[in-house]
């Protein structure tokens, strides 16, 4: 019932084998004997904690004697683990004792019983202070705004190496890797880019033209549709649909070949990992996200200009004409210009945190997780710091 397994390891030749530890129980004078035998080293001892486990919790009556007559060699984590089932067996009002233990390791015994007998100090609490804490938490987190500023800038300056080494000859130029990146993240993105803008450019355009019919003016919903749309609306919803859509992706790509070690295996045969990984997927995004703004810009402005036809009976040729007056080319290129910016942002965000990953799925989810948060919010700020600079120059 108590007993282990019995298998033995052989080490090198010449060398005493190791035996592996086992605990059997027997009666014996009105007692349970417990009789220890093998090696209780601490590279041994893992295999009998389900063992030792079980053996205190059992109902072993009122006597018992722990032999170890039968071990033959026995080190401190050994010594602790049989003091310690001793301790726990006690503990139940049963008497117990252990027996059998060799001279040599009567020492061994007893210092184990001396630390296990030391009183440790409770941790001093630390008295709280609300501005003490908050004053830290600013300074972890500016510490932390730090190093991340300066990750994404080793990561823009390795970029631009790396293409500085493309386009002298040092390095082969690799559009393949640039086609089949754009290909996922711009080409493939198309149909779920249509379909959102659409039909939020159809709830802007409804929800417009209901709150101007109370005051007369229905047909300013067109001005209203194109204005959001192409300034504000159509760049922001494509860069956060992308940075939940592709960022994540990317951070996931990274993170796995971080995880199965294939980034070390880049560095091992000389190649630099950001050249390779992220540099390709910089100017994949770099270069989708302006046209899916364009796409998106055209199925947000489709949308609207179907609701009003609907809702309100604008026709087509009253809202081009609509659109006509109140937007220039300015405000066609407002939004546009964003793009590029918000997807440099998305691609060193989800590629620093792919690089941050570590050996486990949990690591993986958690960077893939905040990659899209933090690309979702730096994205609406920078969509703030456009309006703001536009509003200060007069545009």
């Amino acid at each position: 019932m108590l007993e282990a397994s019995a298998a033995q390891s052989t080490g090198a030749s010449g060398r005493r084998r190791t035996l592996q530890p086992s605990l059997e129980g027997e009666k014996r004078d009105g007692a349970l004997v417990l009789r220890a035998s093998g090696d209780w080293l601490a590279r041994t001892v893992g295999s009998l904690e389900a063992t030792v486990a079980e053996t205190a919790g059992a109902d072993l009556g009122r006597r018992v004697v722990v032999d170890c007559a039968g071990v033959e060699r026995i080190d401190t984590a050994g010594a602790f683990v049989l003091e310690r089932m001793t301790r726990d067996i006690a503990a139940s009002d049963r008497d117990v004792r252990i027996e059998g233990v060799e001279a040599r390791d009567e020492a061994l015994f007893a210092a184990v019983r001396q630390a296990m007998d030391r009183e440790r100090p409770e941790p001093a609490k630390r008295r709280a202070n609300r501005l003490v804490e908050v004053l830290a938490a600013t300074g972890r987190g500016a510490i932390a705004m730090k190093d991340e500023i300066v990750f994404a800038l080793n990561i823009i300056g390795g970029s631009i190496f790396g293409a500085s080494r493309r386009l002298t000859g040092k390095t082969q130029f690799r559009p393949a890797a640039i086609f089949n990146q754009w290909d996922q993240m711009g080409v493939k993105a198309v149909p779920i880019i249509v379909l959102m803008s659409f039909l939020i450019g159809g709830i802007i355009a409804q929800q417009g033209a209901f709150q101007l019919r109370r005051f007369g003016g229905e047909l300013y919903a067109v001005n209203l549709a194109g204005i959001l749309v192409l300034r504000e609306i159509g760049v922001l919803l494509t860069a956060i649909m992308i940075a939940g859509r592709s960022g994540s992706a990317i951070t996931a790509e990274i993170g796995s070949m971080k995880m199965r070690e294939e980034v070390d295996a880049l560095h091992v045969i000389g190649l630099n990992p950001i050249s390779v990984l992220i540099f390709p997927r910089l100017v994949s995004l770099t270069i989708a996200l302006p046209l899916l703004t364009f796409v998106s810009n055209f199925a947000a402005l489709l949308g609207a200009m179907l609701t009003l036809q609907l809702y309100s009976g604008i026709s087509f040729a009253n809202f081009l004409q609509g659109l006509q007056q109140s937007i220039d080319l300015f405000t066609i290129f407002a939004g546009v210009i964003k793009a590029p910016f918000m997807a440099i942002i998305i691609g060193l965000v989800a590629s620093a945190e792919g690089l941050k990953v570590g050996g486990s799925a949990e690591s993986l989810g958690l960077h893939v997780t905040a990659a899209v948060v933090k690309s979702i919010f730096l994205v609406i700020l920078l969509d703030g710091i456009f309006a703001i600079f536009y509003a200060s120059i007069g545009l």
